[in-house]
């Protein structure tokens, strides 16, 4: 049987265009609470690259393996520790507080709109990087999107 809990592994890809405006999106169990795409290995051996493509087509309908790709997806090398908010903990195995999320940035040539999966996001927005951080609930999402700079192509 699959396991029941979420894997405490995840990604976070940034969306941003060469001019660095960024597609925050907002998530559909939060009011207010706007982030990058996100989510969770769904098997302990799954890629973290083939993770962040299928959150990415998923979330916002952009395929990164296509033929031509929506954007070039980029392994950024980093990742943060943090723990789990308590609202979402039940997710995770009992022993479980903290998850390891590792940073992707996915570069598309335009702002696109995103075709959004509404059980999970229900609005989405294109906002010049700074603005995007500040919308993130997420200390480590708006971290991320302030580095984007440094990982601009």
């Amino acid at each position: 049987a699959a396991n029941p809990f979420k894997i405490p592994e995840s990604v976070l890809v940034v969306i941003p265009t060469p001019a660095l405006a960024v597609l925050p999106i907002r998530r559909a169990d939060a009011e207010d609470f706007w982030q990058s795409v996100t989510g969770s290995k769904d098997t302990p051996n799954e890629s973290l690259a083939l993770t962040a493509a299928r959150e990415v087509a998923e979330e916002t309908g952009f395929d990164c393996r296509a033929d031509p790709p929506a954007g070039v997806l980029v392994d950024w090398g980093l990742e943060n520790i943090y723990e789990i908010y308590p609202r979402w903990r039940s997710r995770y195995a009992p022993a479980v507080t903290h998850n390891t999320e590792h940073l992707f940035g996915l570069c598309l040539p335009a702002p696109l709109a995103p075709r959004l999966a509404p059980h999970e996001h229900t609005a989405w927005q294109w906002l010049p990087y700074r603005e995007a951080a500040q919308a993130c609930f997420s200390p480590s999402n708006a971290e991320a999107i302030l580095l984007l700079p440094q990982f601009a192509q």
